[in-house]
């Protein structure tokens, strides 16, 4: 088997991976649950700037890159929440990542930007719509012609 055939397999695997380990963050900082915000037990307080609306972010956009529905908007959103997140709360306590504790920061960041550039892959909700149309529009045009 070509390595090739495995390229939108795995890209589609890829984003659903990420897309639901964002949502479990966004889940847990909201509600409370699965350790709660930074295991904390917690969920952060409603509202509140950024951490309520980076929770959100991790939720809703989490979900859509997951489904694979809007995806490369959602994943964009996703990946410069996490730029921010890097910036302002991890890289003004040290230049590197290791050093400062920003490396999921940036893994999320980096792989956000590359469901963005790569797509959703045919695994995705936007992807068995656009085949619908498809083929709701081939029978029209066999008929026409």
């Amino acid at each position: 088997m070509a390595l090739h055939r495995l390229a939108d397999p795995v890209t589609s695997i890829f984003r659903i991976v990420i897309g639901l380990l964002f949502t479990l963050r966004g889940i847990a900082s909201i509600f409370g649950v699965l350790g709660g915000h930074r295991g904390s037990g917690q969920a952060v307080e409603f509202a509140v700037w950024p951490t309520w609306w980076a929770a959100l972010i991790q939720l809703v956009g989490g979900l859509l890159v997951l489904v694979g529905l809007g995806t490369r908007i959602a994943a964009i959103v996703c990946s410069g929440s996490m730029a921010y997140a890097y910036f302002v709360v991890h890289q003004p306590e040290a230049l590197l990542p290791q050093q400062n504790g920003g490396e999921l920061a940036a893994l999320f960041c980096w792989s956000f930007l590359l469901v963005a550039i790569l797509g959703p892959g045919k695994w995705a909700v936007e992807s068995l719509m656009s085949r619908r149309r498809e083929e709701e529009r081939s029978p029209a045009l066999a008929t026409a012609s």
